[in-house]
């Protein structure tokens, strides 16, 4: 077993990463993962809140979030990829188009700098339209 020496949380693996402090923002959110990986996270977020500029920015489930009287999408770090959760219908309305990307339920992983901006818009507002949210 490991002890963060910040927060005193135990975890099994050494040194796991995970978060001391809850981050209150996206800023936050993004601000606290590795610099190389943040532009990317900031380029998720341009592009789906261009996509659905009303949609209000959130942190819900310790994720960046976009919502509108419920949560329609959220995205995180991971380590090698963008974890990008419009919820199961999502996935299934968009398999084809998924087809290169490792998809499970409710969730498509983006690698990092693979971001298709077209693909990320278009179920960003699918979801939004539809009412199918993660």
């Amino acid at each position: 077993m490991w002890k963060c020496p910040k927060c005193g949380r135990e975890f099994k693996n050494q040194n796991q990463k995970h978060y001391c402090l809850k981050p209150k923002t996206i800023d936050e959110y993004i601000a606290m993962q590795d610099e190389c990986i943040q532009p990317f996270l900031q380029a998720m977020r341009s592009t789906i809140h261009e996509a659905i500029p009303t949609a209000q920015e959130r942190i819900s489930w310790s994720m960046p979030t976009f919502w509108k009287k419920h949560n329609i999408l959220h995205f995180a770090a991971s380590k090698n990829h963008i974890g990008f959760y419009p919820g199961p219908e999502a996935v299934i309305q968009f398999k084809e188009e998924l087809e290169t990307y490792s998809v499970s339920k409710g969730t498509i992983r983006i690698p990092y700098g693979n971001i298709d901006v077209g693909l990320v818009k278009k179920i960003a507002l699918w979801c939004l339209h539809t009412g199918n949210h993660a």
